[in-house]
């Protein structure tokens, strides 16, 4: 993380001054005043320079973009990546040729990448926590869809049957769509057992 300090007239002129320096916008840096300087006798004598430390902010867009870059050249891939945060989340897309690679068996590949690319965006701690969610051809969409309609099935043969059933190990994020999906249905209730990575949803009838 690049500090400097610098000093100016004024604070103003200071903080001017560094982001001339470091060619950065305001919004990049954090400031701190060190010395509010002063003007001194008739703005000549004894007149002092105001003197501030400036603190290049971590920018965690740019890391997570040029990592996911190494990662890719590394595999061989290429592929445009795109980047939008909206409030607590980074969405990072993907698009290219060869994206079923990216996305592995049931997302396994896209999973780990996505871990991998919010522990660059969260190290330190150094800003609030950041969710990421790694896309790429409207994996995610389509995979929610998916796990709706299994949740809707699996429910309907319970609710016939009044079995149990236990779904295949899901990660949390496949698991939360699958206690969503039914967490309002009448007649079943969902919960999960089981240690990662082999956590699982169970569902059951509830309870007369």
């Amino acid at each position: 993380m690049k500090i400097i300090e610098m000093t100016g007239r004024t604070v103003e002129e200071a903080i001017k001054n560094a982001l001339q320096e470091l060619k950065l916008t305001e919004d990049k840096i954090e400031v701190e005043v060190l010395d509010e300087g002063s003007k001194g006798l008739f703005k000549l004598i004894g007149a002092k320079p105001a003197r501030i430390r400036v603190k290049v902010k971590r920018d965690y867009i740019y890391e997570a973009k040029n990592f996911l870059r190494d990662v890719l050249n590394t595999m061989g891939i290429k592929a445009e990546i795109r980047i939008k945060e909206e409030a607590d989340t980074v969405n990072i897309t993907m698009t290219g040729p060869d994206m079923g690679i990216l996305i592995g068996y049931r997302g396994e590949t896209l999973d780990s990448l996505q871990y991998l690319v919010s522990l660059v965006v969260n190290k330190g701690h150094e800003t609030a926590y950041k969710r990421v969610v790694l896309d790429t051809e409207n994996y995610r969409s389509k995979r929610e869809e998916t796990l709706k309609r299994l949740a809707q099935k699996v429910a309907g043969t319970v609710r016939r049957t009044g079995k149990l059933i236990r779904l295949e190990p899901m990660n949390p994020y496949e698991r939360r769509v699958i206690h969503s999906a039914l967490q309002d249905d009448r007649y079943v209730q969902t919960h999960s057992e089981g240690d990662e990575p082999y956590r699982r949803v169970v569902i059951d009838l509830k309870k007369a």
